[in-house]
């Protein structure tokens, strides 16, 4: 099959957004953030010291995927870690592909970033006073700040408290952005769906912020929330952003599954208080796979888990910890194992790998900012060259705070002042029926052959039936627009990307796990596969 990228038809890329006149003038605001996330929340409070911010939530604030991280934010800390070693780590885990210059900001400015979510109220777990810290595959040394098995979540409510109590800052709920509004090649804002009123807005800004997440429910399987769609992605590629290591989708090791949804996640720092896998014998497997066993980075166990799968089910057991430890270290963890009729201190808990964190995305510089003027990005949706071909656990939300931190001390807000235009339009719904039926189409697709393990021909195939299902989403559209076709398209075109850049990668590195071309190969791929519009080319560096 030809797998070169087709220039001259974007039809092979995705179907056309609908994009409605423009309305009226009003006041352009400075900084418009589409998610409300870690990375969109504390980017929203700090810039909004510096003008007005519109944040924009696809469905209610807490329904990200930030508030499902358990584990927490890695940071040195501890009287046996220094920064070498957290920078190893990271450098070690990501294969080559980090960028050693970001690893080091990252690092060198986790302790602060802590500090500051202190400041702001996160009551992060200590013992006697001194930071309890936990230690998560790909570690060499406890550093893993924690509330709980429930950080994210901990950390998102407090960040929504404080955005809440700025008067610079406007949170508006429901509200689903479809395409950013370009003019002579800088971006001035989003065209909104409004999704109580079904009508499309615009909203124009000086500067606009993604924010959205990953792409984890291009999978059949996953821990992430249902509102992860890959939104953001699409929306840059649509207006020209260079999006970068789309092959790099990383699966958790451990997500509760005993055979039907729904799945969640199992925190890695189970294991790193002594949970070890056992195949369906019950027999300990990662021992002699990798020196750091259960605990070795996740593409590693992930596939481990795959080959014992073949076998039968496995299962996570910490049930040699004491009762009380489980209950007071792992309270949510504890609470729905048992909901599921597996209590964590009476036996294996049964976990499978499902699709987790996408190591790729848009191309950013250290202070979020794309290709295109007045577009930033940040977070799980934005590639900052930190996580190469894995992402070290734990190093996700340190890169929200990081990140954001530094954009906000290099932001400038010009005196405005363009004009904005904000409608509404009524639009008619179309039904969602078929719409469930080539997403679950979709989802399988990935899951099946864009997972774990790749192979050429079911890459090849994978895109020729994604294309048979952009066209039948195409036909729903000429009905109507709806938030579930949206995201279909959507999902489909950052299907396209994962798919073609795992194509093009004739190699195995990381999260990329290609059994035609099984080994590493530093000579000829020590490479990123990155896309602009129908565009693709080989980039030795990401600076």
């Amino acid at each position: 099959m030809h797998t070169t990228l087709n220039k001259q038809n974007p039809l092979e890329w995705g179907m056309k957004q609908v994009l409605p006149e423009r309305g009226p003038k009003m006041r352009c605001i400075d900084f418009l953030v589409v998610g409300s996330g870690i990375s969109g929340l504390s980017f929203a409070l700090r810039a909004a010291d510096l003008g007005s911010v519109v944040v924009l939530s696809k469905n209610k604030l807490q329904e990200s995927n930030s508030s499902l991280a358990q584990g927490g934010v890695a940071a040195v800390l501890g009287p046996d870690d220094d920064y070498k070693n957290h920078v190893e780590d990271t450098l070690r885990v990501g294969e080559g592909l980090s960028d050693k210059r970001k690893v080091e900001l990252l690092v060198g400015r986790g302790p602060e970033q802590i500090t500051w979510l202190q400041d702001l109220g996160v009551d992060f777990d200590k013992i006697g006073g001194v930071y309890d810290l936990g230690k998560e595959g790909g570690h060499t040394r406890r550093r893993v700040v924690h509330v709980g098995d429930e950080t994210g979540h901990a950390i998102q409510n407090v960040l929504i408290d404080r955005v809440k109590e700025h008067s610079n800052i406007e949170l508006r709920e429901n509200v689903f952005a479809i395409a950013l509004l370009m003019d002579n090649g800088f971006c001035k804002g989003v065209r909104a769906l409004e999704l109580e009123e079904n009508a499309l807005v615009d909203i124009r800004a000086q500067n606009t912020v993604i924010a959205t997440g990953g792409v984890g429910q291009l999978y059949a399987k996953t821990s992430n929330s249902s509102v992860v769609t890959g939104d953001g992605i699409a929306l840059a590629w649509w207006a020209g952003a260079e999006v970068v290591d789309m092959e790099f989708v990383q699966f958790h090791p451990t997500v509760f599954n005993s055979g039907s949804k729904p799945y969640f996640l199992v925190s890695e720092t189970v294991r790193g208080e002594g949970g070890v896998l056992r195949n369906v014998e019950g027999a300990p497997f990662m021992a002699g796979l990798h020196p750091l066993k259960d605990l070795a980075p996740r593409d590693v166990v992930s596939r481990a888990m795959v080959d014992e799968q073949r076998k039968g089910q496995v299962f996570l057991d910490i049930s040699h910890r004491e009762d009380e430890f489980l209950r007071r270290r792992f309270p949510a963890i504890y609470r729905k194992c048992s909901d599921f009729g597996y209590p964590m201190n009476e036996g294996p808990i049964p976990v499978s790998p499902a699709a987790h964190y996408l190591c790729g995305g848009i191309k950013v510089n250290e202070y979020g900012e794309t290709c295109i003027p007045g577009l930033l990005a940040f977070g799980e949706c934005a590639c900052t060259g930190i996580h190469g071909a894995n992402r070290l656990a734990s190093n996700s939300l340190l890169e929200c705070l990081v990140f954001t931190d530094l954009a906000s001390k290099n932001l400038k807000v010009k005196s405005h002042r363009d004009q904005a235009s904000s409608f509404l339009k009524q639009i008619e719904e179309v039904e969602v029926s078929g719409v469930d039926v080539l997403r679950n189409h979709l989802q399988d697709l990935m899951w099946d052959f864009v997972g774990i393990t790749r192979n050429v021909v079911n890459l090849e195939q994978v895109l020729y039936e994604i294309r048979a299902l952009e066209k039948k989403a195409e036909e729903l559209s000429t009905h109507g627009l709806n938030l579930y076709l949206l995201e279909l398209q959507n999902m489909i075109i950052v299907a396209k990307l994962i798919t073609k850049a795992a194509l093009i990668r004739k190699e195995s590195r990381g999260t990329h796990f290609l059994a035609d071309f099984p080994e590493r190969n530093d000579a000829n791929w020590l490479k990123h596969v990155e896309f602009r519009g129908q565009e693709m080319r080989l980039v030795d560096h990401l600076n």
